[in-house]
């Protein structure tokens, strides 16, 4: 998805102008931040206006199902495959980075999620 120009926006955190699609996200190479198309132009408001990677409103308690195979670093590592269901998130504002959900994950246990990676359902 490109804006009226025909190009992708520069990515929201480091402003480097080479973000790439990838799937309903876009990804900055330079220092990986992932968003989704039209967040960047929004303002860092807090965990009341946390989105899901469709742009679905997420709150406490939601049930969510990841949408991309994620890499757990740390903690002996492995992956969260997709479909896995995460039951009763709770969101976060100041989260590591860029993660705003804090959730118990089957198999891995308490940890944080990207809301770009979820989808809410």
């Amino acid at each position: 998805m490109t804006d009226e120009g025909g190009t992708l926006p520069p990515c929201p955190q480091c402003a480097e102008p080479y973000a790439y699609e990838q799937g309903p996200l876009l990804v900055c190479p330079m220092c990986g931040h992932e968003w989704t198309p039209g967040e960047s132009e929004g303002t860092d408001s807090g965990a009341g206006d946390i989105k899901d990677s469709v742009g679905n409103p997420l709150a406490d308690g939601d049930t969510v199902t990841v949408v991309k195979t994620v890499k757990v670093k740390g903690g002996g590592g492995g992956v969260i495959k997709i479909g896995t269901k995460v039951k009763g998130i709770r969101l976060i504002a100041d989260g590591v980075g860029d993660h705003d959900i804090d959730a118990n994950v089957p198999g891995f246990g308490r940890m944080q999620l990207k809301s770009s990676v979820v989808k809410k359902g």
